[in-house]
């Protein structure tokens, strides 16, 4: 999985604006659409583009509320972090999840229509859990920057 200046300016493109067409990314980085096709073909393959995806505004689509959870268990044994961690995945209101070193086990960034669904939410991840010792919500006021843009700068511009 060896990353060239060019894959690094592709991918700093791609993850700005996927729908950039192959003949706009090879003017921007010296390639025609074809060689275009196969660096992102490559980098798709090798997971390095993990996926291609449409952010969408949660409150546009009436999730208002944004939460960042942090969750501490009485004992962080391997089978109850698995398990977690499968049960975490099947939730559609879990946006991002982290394992965490620290005082915290997990923190989590979870989005519902309002309060009254943030605490369905909340029953169903805690109240079904005994091996939670702690859960600390935080709510979001203002999001201030969101995105997954991982920096190429060192790479593609080096």
């Amino acid at each position: 999985m060896e990353i060239d200046r060019i894959d690094a300016r592709l991918l700093d493109l791609v993850q700005r604006n996927n729908r950039l067409s192959s003949e706009e990314l090879g003017a921007k980085v010296g390639l025609s659409a074809s060689g275009v096709q196969r660096r992102l073909k490559r980098l798709r393959s090798e997971s390095i583009i993990e996926a291609d995806v449409a952010i969408i505004s949660p409150k546009a689509i009436g999730r208002n509320v944004t939460a960042l959870v942090h969750i501490s268990f009485e004992r962080a044994r391997a089978d109850i972090v698995d398990r977690f961690k499968q049960a975490i995945c099947k939730m559609s209101e879990v946006m991002s999840a982290f394992y965490v070193t620290g005082q915290i086990d997990f923190v989590l960034l979870v989005t519902a229509n309002d309060m009254e669904d943030y605490e369905h939410f909340i029953r169903r991840l805690v109240h079904d859990n005994p091996d939670i010792k702690r859960c600390e919500t935080m709510i979001v006021l203002n999001r201030v920057k969101a995105g997954f843009t991982v920096p190429m700068a060192s790479i593609a511009f080096s």
